[in-house]
């Protein structure tokens, strides 16, 4: 009887426990089922709003006339230490640019020699010839008072004398010749400093100074050469130059006018250096000095930003052509440079577009970050 009830606890608690066990599996389910609801639920969520649009903080839009316009909140503008400021405004001279070349004066020297050499027998030639002049009007004067002096002596005194006349004149002429050769292979300036011995001949031979050819482009002519004007060697440097006078030849790979100029010999300027001439033509007028820290450098050319907006910046172009003493550049500003003269080049109407506005600040901290700013924002919006 004891046996009996035993086994039917033992059944009564197997079923109990199957039971629990089937709850407990009911259970875990469901909890399962919800946790698996909910994580739909969060994960579809978060891919809608992936896929809605972002709002970016950099906006880049073009104006009318194709400048690119960054537009960028305070808080970017903080984070990036943006500065502006109004630019200073300086003359801005209009300038032409040119071709030169340092010439190498070896030619030049040995003109020098040679007009030396050639004053130097004359001068030989000249002293004989008083000498023998005056031995023969001695002998001339003797012999016509019939005084110790025979007809043989005095025919000598005058062969003498005929003789260094010949040579004399022969010696003008070498002197002549050489003082021409400089003219024409110099010009009259040159060419009389080279046969006076002048201070400018002394210069160039002694290496003081250097000459400069400076030729314009084909097409290019100016009423008046400037006085001073400067040249840009190769290492990047400015060096000041005055005008002496028109070339007497071209140079044959340009074919323009071209002009003889000198340059301080203690300069980078070299005898065989090619450089860039910036002859300075016309009245100065407005301009602003562009800071070099303002400019940035994109495909070759050079940008500053313009402050349009408390937000917003537009990148504008600028000539580098007139390079500031202090760094940076001078550029014109934009109601000058529109007002072009009729014979201007086509080069300044180019710098009329690049002219710069006087109403606008200049960002002058900054800059390198805009152009980033600007860039990444076109490379997201184009990844979009």
């Amino acid at each position: 009887m004891v046996m009996t009830d035993d086994k039917g606890l033992a059944r009564h608690v197997r079923r109990f426990l199957r039971g629990l066990i089937v709850l407990v599996l009911i259970g875990a389910l469901g909890v399962l089922l919800i946790w698996g609801f909910i994580e739909g639920r969060s994960e579809a969520t978060a891919e809608a709003q992936r896929e809605q649009p972002v709002k970016a903080a950099v906006h880049v839009t073009h104006t009318d006339t194709g400048l690119p316009t960054i537009t960028l909140s305070s808080d970017l503008q903080k984070q990036a230490d943006i500065a502006v400021r109004r630019p200073n405004t300086v003359p801005y001279q209009r300038q032409v640019q040119g071709y030169g070349s340092v010439l190498d004066l070896q030619s030049f020297t040995n003109l020098s020699n040679k007009i030396a050499t050639a004053k130097g027998q004359l001068a030989v030639a000249q002293a004989k010839l008083n000498a023998s002049q005056a031995a023969f009007e001695r002998a001339r004067v003797l012999h016509g008072k019939g005084e110790a002096i025979s007809t043989a002596q005095f025919q000598t005194a005058e062969a003498t004398y005929r003789s260094d006349e010949a040579s004399a004149q022969a010696a003008q002429v070498q002197t002549q010749n050489a003082s021409a050769s400089a003219y024409q292979a110099w010009g009259p300036l040159l060419g009389r400093s080279l046969a006076d011995g002048t201070a400018l001949a002394r210069d160039l031979i002694q290496r003081r100074k250097v000459l400069v050819q400076v030729t314009l482009p084909v097409g290019v002519s100016l009423a008046q050469p400037p006085q001073t004007a400067f040249i840009e060697t190769t290492t990047g440097q400015r060096v000041r130059i005055e005008f002496v006078s028109l070339a007497t030849r071209t140079d044959p790979k340009i074919q323009g006018v071209s002009f003889f100029y000198t340059a301080d010999a203690a300069s980078e300027a070299l005898p065989g250096m090619n450089v860039i001439a910036l002859l300075p033509v016309g009245q100065p007028t407005p301009g602003v000095a562009i800071p070099g820290t303002a400019v940035v450098w994109f495909q070759g050319s050079a940008w500053v930003y313009l402050q349009t907006k408390a937000d917003t910046f537009t990148r504008r172009e600028i000539p580098t052509g007139l390079p500031s003493p202090n760094g940076g550049y001078v550029v014109p500003v934009l109601p000058t440079m529109l007002r072009l003269e009729p014979d201007a080049p086509a080069s300044d109407a180019d710098s009329a577009a690049q002219g710069f506005p006087t109403n606008e600040s200049l960002v002058v901290t900054g800059a390198q970050a805009l152009l980033s700013q600007e860039f990444s924002a076109q490379i997201q919006v184009g990844g979009d």
